[in-house]
């Protein structure tokens, strides 16, 4: 009876709502930091979960639109406490972070003109260039893994550098090539060890309330599906059907509403894949923001806990702020801020709660995994685009745009080369690719160093 009652000893909500916080107020470092974070927490220390369903949970996360530790984090807290411990878990992810971005946004807004502000942010925008860079090289050697991989990378470049095609359009093209392909040519796969292998002897608090009988909340239904698609689409989708119904259409909230919520449906392949269609939309599209202002808002995420997709709350400030009519500008920053926030995450809770008790079927149907696998081929030419179209603006002033046989093609003014920022952008590239020193030392190093040639000068 003891070792019985030992099996089911889960943790009170109060102990884990400590835990959740730590990590949410500890989560430095972008997606692989963070993950790296809590599988010391979760699986080594606390060993809340073991470390093969720490992966597979990890898979299925990889395979969704939006923050992939974000919905590991939720996904986890939903298995040891349903969904009111994933509920907290997510959403102590998310609000240290979003608290510390608000006020950076604020005092972005109010006080970027100063010399030395300008001069942190000259280093931050050069930092977040090689981090980009970075992105490219470690989602390809996981993404490329042959040669048709390759040619669905390079084709997504070209189709949004040269073409301006959008990214829903090459995501969706490269995830039926992928279905597509591997109906056509099938792969034969062996049976996974993992799935054949027994164990004597579990250890993990999920493996023992799996043995006694307390996860039966993981058992697919389809009423349940039914219901927490309702609640959730209905919380998400209820206050832009209020604005849409309160304001008029070109509204600046109602723009955000509606651009962030596709957003969150179409992006495949992390943060990063988030920022290349950001970018491309909220700058050259709505005209929100400059390409300049874009590279800070991605700096500052870089320097915040929580998921990196924060930056987004940064775009809807800055939007709010300057073009909510007949209000505050700061209260409609902080709005927009919260908004943003809103139709960002809400998805991301109802793709776990819906979509978590199905990732063994979901797993194991080669065709869905060889489209998503396709689109995250996808995703390497599409944050490659990212990095030239960054690079451009770090380091040239003007940059003109002519069309030569159907390609739109960047020229930039040579004359207008900044090479304080094409130093820094060398700097930041030593330190983060060749010495390993990690994001939030270099953004440090470099930020500092642009003071100091800033004061020198």
């Amino acid at each position: 009876m003891e070792e019985n009652s030992e099996q089911i000893m889960i943790p009170s909500y109060k102990e884990a709502f400590k835990i959740w916080l730590k990590i949410g107020m500890l989560s430095f470092g972008g997606p692989a930091g963070q993950i790296a974070m809590m599988h010391r927490t979760l699986v080594e220390e606390k060993k809340w979960i073991d470390e093969a369903r720490f992966l597979h949970a990890l898979n299925y996360c990889m395979l969704l639109p939006g923050p992939e530790a974000q919905q590991l984090v939720t996904y986890i807290g939903w298995l040891v406490h349903r969904t009111a411990g994933g509920l907290m878990a997510g959403l102590l992810f998310i609000l240290p972070g979003a608290l510390v971005m608000l006020g950076l946004s604020i005092i972005y807004v109010l006080y970027s003109d100063l010399p030395i502000i300008d001069a942190a942010f000259l280093g931050i925008k050069a930092a977040v260039l090689v981090i980009v860079v970075e992105a490219v090289i470690r989602i390809g050697k996981r993404a490329i893994t042959s040669n048709w991989m390759l040619a669905i990378s390079i084709i997504a470049f070209i189709s949004i550098f040269f073409f301006s095609i959008s990214f829903p359009i090459i995501i969706a093209v490269a995830g039926l090539s992928g279905f597509a392909a591997n109906t056509l040519y099938p792969v034969k796969t062996k049976t996974d060890p993992e799935e054949t292998k027994t164990r004597e002897k579990r250890t993990s608090l999920i493996e023992r309330m799996e043995l006694d009988g307390q996860l039966t909340h993981t058992y697919p239904s389809f009423p349940r599906a039914v219901f927490i698609s309702s609640i959730f689409l209905l919380i998400w989708f209820c206050p832009i059907a209020l604005l849409l119904l309160f304001t008029e259409y070109g509204n600046v909230f109602v723009q955000q509403s509606l651009f962030f919520s596709k957003l969150a449906v179409v992006t495949f392949g992390g943060a990063y894949a988030v920022l290349a269609y950001m970018a491309q939309q909220a700058v050259d599209i709505f005209n929100w923001l400059s390409a300049q202002e874009m590279l800070d808002g991605l700096g500052l995420a870089e320097t915040t806990p929580g998921p990196l997709i924060l930056v987004t709350q940064f775009v809807g400030f800055l939007s709010a702020y300057r073009y909510a009519i007949g209000m505050d500008p700061i209260l409609a920053g902080v709005l927009g801020s919260g908004l943003v926030l809103w139709v960002t995450f809400t998805p991301c809770f109802l793709w776990i709660f819906l979509g978590a008790p199905y990732i063994e079927r979901l797993r194991k149907n080669l065709s869905i995994a060889a489209a998503l696998s396709a689109i995250t081929a996808a995703v390497v030419g599409v944050v490659l685009n990212l990095a030239v179209w960054f690079g451009l603006h770090v380091s040239f002033s003007e940059i003109k745009y002519e069309t030569v046989s159907y390609l739109i093609v960047p020229i930039p003014d040579l004359e207008t080369i900044n090479i304080v920022s094409v130093g820094l952008t060398v700097l930041a590239g030593v330190l983060l690719l060749f010495l390993k020193q990690g994001v939030f030392r270099t953004l440090c190093v470099c930020t500092l160093a642009s003071i100091m040639v800033m004061i020198a000068s």
